[in-house]
Order: structure tokens, then C-alpha cells, then sequence
């Protein structure tokens, strides 16, 4: 690593002091996991590392206002057994429980995962998918983002240099809603996907017909992807065979993955289209499922 000056503000005011004085010269640590590894590689070599570790009130995860709310320091473990994500969002906790391995759900934050904008990583394509706002905060004070409009290139987002993502929140699912996250390790558990796949689907309890969709990718393009096209498509519509290859092959159009160790550009396309029929279907029957 670079020599940097290592700063451990006690308050959220005062972290976001020292980002305020020193802007871009300054990165933030929360969990450290994938910071630590970009500063051993010089990716980054910041002059000023502002810590995290001891500021309060960051890691509550609660329902509140009919809203799910994670604190931007809760750990990913924390968001995986927290008893609001498994009764109100299973999919969700599910999602962070397929996170690499325990040592690093253990450390890994909430906050630091949508702040770090790594497109291949788990849980922004299911908070996508949830249709999640990413709550901003600056000295001047603090703004909601929605997660379509957080990320902005590889590793992007529109977070300032004075700015912190102190949480993130989400509508609680509407009756008859099921949602599901599916995706394809080439490797070990710890490794990034070839590709991750969320879907949320709200049925009329009468019909079955979808009166809302939404499909959130990972791993085939440079930020998390929404399958508009797709979620159009599926709209309306009871469950068949039939759209759900429909709605996997519209979901294709949209990628734009790249070739490397855990698969060819076009295989991870086709893949694609493969796990948003996989996630629609899940979801659906769970949305079926909650039909008496």
C-alpha cells in the first residue's frame, strides 16, 4: 500500500467533516473488504483513509413507515438473519446469505457494497429488482436516490467526494408479491457470478395475471441492469412456458457482458436469458402461493 493518514471519526458529523476537508484525497472505510484489496493493488492510493468503525447508529435495520430500512453499517450477516429482511423480504435475505462466504458477510457492509458499484456483486441486483433508494449524506445534508439512478459506470456512482451512503430503503412487497434471486457460480461459492438474476412479481389474486414485474441483472453489463422490456411483456399476462422464454429472450437485448475466466460474452447472454425465466417463475409461483 501507498502511506496514507488513517482517520477514526467518533461521529457521523464528523466523518463527514474530514470528507468535506479533504474530498477527493480521502476514500471512506466501512467493512474494508474490497477497499483493502484495491489499496494492496494500488488501484487506489488515497492520502487520507476516513474510518468508519466507530460511528453509532449506522447499522439499524427496521421497518418503519411501511419501509425496510438498512443502516449503511449493518454487515451483510446482519441483513441476512435480521427477522424484517426474512419476514418481509426473503428474496433479500436470501440474496445476502449467498454472499461469498460467512468471513467475509461477517464484515462486508450494506452501504459499502452500493458505494463500492462493483456490477458483479449480489445484493444491488435484488435491491434493484425491490426498487430500493440509496439514502445520501453530506454536511449540507442528505438525499434519496433511487438505485436505478445510483450507479453510473464500472465502479460509479453519483455519490460526491463530501458524500456518504448512510442506508438504504425499501417499500415493503404489496400483497400477493413473490420475488426470487437466482445465480451461476462457474466456481466456488466466494467467486462473482457469470450471472445473478432478480425478479419481483405482484399478481391479481383473481386472475394470476402479473399487475407488476420488475427484473434487475447482474454480472452482464457495467452497472446492474433493469430488463424494462421484458417487465413490459410480462404485464398483464398469466404464467406460461412460453413468456416466461419470451421474456428471457427480451431480457437478453439489454446485456452487454464481456468475456473472461467465468464465461464468454455470448454465453453469459444466453445465460441471462435463462435466469430470468428461472426468477420470474420462482416468483411467480411464490406470488401464487400467497393466493388462498
Amino acid at each position: 500500500m501507498n502511506a496514507f493518514q488513517f482517520l477514526t471519526p467518533s461521529t457521523l458529523e464528523e466523518a463527514l467533516a474530514l470528507l468535506e476537508e479533504h474530498g477527493d484525497d480521502a476514500k471512506v472505510m466501512a467493512g474494508g473488504t474490497a477497499l483493502v484489496i484495491m489499496l494492496k493493488q494500488r488501484l487506489l492510493v488515497p492520502d487520507v483513509v476516513i474510518s468508519l468503525d466507530r460511528v453509532p447508529g449506522l447499522a439499524n435495520i427496521a421497518v418503519e413507515q411501511n419501509r425496510l430500512h438498512l443502516g449503511g453499517l449493518a454487515t451483510h450477516r446482519a441483513a441476512e438473519r435480521a427477522l424484517p429482511v426474512r419476514e418481509h423480504v426473503p428474496a433479500l435475505a436470501n440474496t445476502y446469505h449467498h454472499v461469498a462466504t460467512i468471513r467475509i458477510r461477517n464484515v462486508a457492509t450494506v452501504g459499502g457494497s452500493l458505494a463500492h458499484a462493483d456490477p458483479n456483486q449480489d445484493p444491488p441486483i435484488t435491491l434493484l429488482a425491490l426498487d430500493a433508494q440509496v439514502r445520501i449524506q453530506s454536511s449540507d445534508g442528505q438525499r434519496d436516490v433511487a438505485l436505478s439512478d445510483f450507479f453510473t459506470d464500472y465502479y460509479e456512482t453519483v455519490l460526491e467526494p463530501e458524500e456518504l451512503v448512510t442506508g438504504v430503503h425499501l417499500p415493503l412487497p404489496e400483497p400477493h408479491t413473490g420475488s426470487a434471486y437466482c445465480k451461476f457460480l462457474p466456481r466456488s461459492a466466494d467467486d462473482y457470478a457469470t450471472v445473478g438474476v432478480a425478479a419481483s412479481v405482484r399478481i391479481n389474486p383473481g386472475t394470476g395475471a402479473a399487475e407488476d414485474c420488475r427484473i434487475a441483472m447482474g454480472c452482464v453489463g457495467v452497472t446492474p441492469l433493469r430488463a424494462t422490456d421484458a417487465e413490459a411483456m410480462v404485464r398483464g399476462q398469466v404464467r406460461t412456458e412460453e413468456l416466461l422464454r419470451e421474456a428471457g429472450e427480451a431480457a437478453k437485448a439489454v446485456t452487454d457482458p464481456i468475456s473472461d475466466t467465468r464465461g464468454s460474452a455470448a454465453y453469459k447472454r444466453d445465460m441471462a436469458g435463462v435466469f430470468v425465466q428461472r426468477a420470474l417463475d420462482q416468483a411467480w409461483q411464490q406470488a401464487q402461493a400467497t393466493v388462498s
